[in-house]
């Protein structure tokens, strides 16, 4: 049985990336590793807000640049979410979005181009 999936985003700069995932989109670090202390890079972290887990890793086991990792992140509150990032500097690609398919959706994208988008379902309206 499945329980879980935790997307590993490729980064090119893990003090960046950690800077923004945590202070911009208020992840907290909960642990990383380099195999050399001393040197920044490579380094393979965890984070989590609430309920959602993210790892970003700038090993070389993938090519920064060439594709960009797209993650999902159901929230209860886009709007509020979205409130929170512009505070923060944050650019999202859009004003939270009612898509067609039923949810309400903003993203953000990184400075290595992965984009984050965080979504909620949109309750069915009844038909006139």
């Amino acid at each position: 049985m499945l329980k879980t999936a935790i997307p590993v985003i490729h980064i090119s700069d893990s003090r960046n990336a950690e800077a923004f995932y945590c202070e911009r989109l208020g992840f907290n670090l909960v642990s990383s590793w380099r195999p050399n202390e001393v040197n920044q890079d490579p380094c393979y972290i965890v984070l989590a807000r609430d309920g959602a887990h993210l790892h970003l890793t700038s090993f070389k086991d993938g090519v920064v640049g060439t594709w960009t990792s797209t993650v999902y992140v159901w929230v209860d509150d886009v709007d509020a979410l979205h409130a929170e990032f512009v505070a923060k500097g944050v650019s999202t690609q859009s004003a939270p979005l009612d898509q067609s398919w039923g949810t309400r959706e903003i993203g953000v994208r990184d400075a290595d181009r992965n984009v984050v988008t965080f979504g909620q379902r949109v309750p069915k309206q009844a038909s006139s």
